[in-house]
């Protein structure tokens, strides 16, 4: 059972001040909950240590895919197969920041992998910034919470530049270290996100500029803003696999980018591996014995009931529950009903008194580094709700 402390919520005005304006649901209820899940020390830690474990079970399990060429399982677009190697292949290519969703670890409940938002995920702003001025805004100490995820990630941008100091990049391009940010305009979320990477890129020491995705110009040479500034570092809020199949002349302009050393994509294109759903599989079959995974196939599981994803779905879009024998017990309908499909076992998420159910959302930065909660029905898609937490 999820234990709640009830607070007094921030009131729209306050959270437009922070520049948080989709606090509102389409429904006109409010995105985030006026209650905090109470978590331990020893939860938050149980937490700290799966994100460590899992990802280097990631990492292991995309250096397997990698060598057995086993893209297509994955449903890897090909012409990202070549920007996909080259970033593996070198670590200037580095990864700021995911989330890993997981079922569990409140109450006794195992901690259970359901998936990883490794290249664009969301719940950015209100992890690392939101829930702590819940607490401050209810006089509660602003310390009790496992949310170091500003700070991490901006330790995470300062090992960019240390990652090219024995290389032969590191030379006189590199003065100044600039990162341009793009995400697309029009999405207040996305673009919130995207300029709050900024700033933290900004206190770890780096020259930043901000350009809608749609004005961001490339060439063989590099990628430029509007005014024809070239920079170093481009930070993307727009996933790997839309450009692939959306953008695919820009899909090869960055392999050829990557190829030539005249940029550095944020983040690595080697994400997508992660990203992908069918990844699931690949750490069930390597790693089965791991506590933290649920079995985990392409083909329907027997006898169990079971969760059908695609692999690229998000915001809980094309995701059917089935039962034992195989009846649809519940089913969202979205966009991603062409894409592979993975089947992975059920597992029960934590529930509070009412029945609502939650869902973690660790955030990882080189290594884990906060926790926030999202809570609805059996489903969790873009009509949940943002919970933060406190520790007690």
């Amino acid at each position: 059972m999820i234990n709640l402390t009830k607070i007094k919520p921030l009131k729209p005005a306050q959270l437009e001040e922070l520049g948080f304006t989709w606090h509102t649901d389409s429904d006109e209820s409010n995105y985030i909950s006026d209650t905090l899940v109470n978590i331990t020390h020893d939860e938050a830690e149980a937490y700290y240590e799966a994100a460590n474990e899992i990802y280097d079970m990631y990492a292991k399990a995309a250096e397997y895919v990698i060598e057995n060429n086993l893209f297509f399982e994955l449903g890897i677009p090909f012409n990202l197969i070549e920007a996909i190697k080259k970033s593996w292949e070198n670590d200037v290519h580095w990864h700021i920041y995911s989330r890993f969703d997981f079922a569990g670890g409140v109450d006794g409940a195992q901690i259970k992998l359901l998936e990883f938002n490794a290249d664009t995920p969301t719940s950015l702003f209100e992890t690392a910034l939101l829930q702590w001025g819940l607490l401050k805004s209810n006089n509660m100490d602003e310390s009790e919470q496992f949310n170091n995820v500003y700070e991490a990630i901006k330790e995470n941008f300062k090992r960019l530049v240390t990652l090219f100091e024995d290389t032969e990049l590191f030379d006189e391009r590199y003065d100044g270290w600039k990162i341009l940010f793009s995400s697309i305009a029009g999405n207040d979320e996305e673009e919130a996100t995207t300029r709050l990477l900024q700033q933290i890129a900004t206190d770890a020491g780096f020259n930043t500029g901000f350009e809608y995705l749609g004005d961001v110009k490339f060439d063989e040479d590099g990628i430029y803003d509007r005014d024809d500034n070239q920079y170093e570092y481009w930070f993307k809020l727009y996933p790997w696999e839309d450009i692939a199949t959306d953008e695919p002349e820009l899909a090869t302009m960055l392999t050829t980018i990557m190829q030539n050393q005249s940029a550095i994509i944020l983040n690595p294109a080697y994400t997508l591996l992660f990203q992908s759903k069918g990844m699931l599989k690949i750490l069930y079959d390597l790693f089965p014995d791991s506590p933290y995974l649920l079995k985990s196939s392409f083909e329907p599981l027997r006898g169990v009931k079971q969760v059908q994803k695609s692999v690229f779905g998000r915001e809980g879009a094309n995701i059917a529950i089935i039962d034992i024998d195989g009846t649809v017990l519940q089913e969202q309908d979205g966009p991603y009903k062409n894409h592979k499909k993975i089947y992975q076992e059920y597992v029960e998420l934590n529930r509070d008194s009412s029945g609502a159910k939650y869902q973690a959302g660790v955030f990882f930065a080189y290594e884990g580094a906060g926790v926030g909660f999202r809570k609805g029905d059996e489903i969790l898609n873009n009509m949940s709700k943002f919970v933060g937490h406190v520790l007690v």
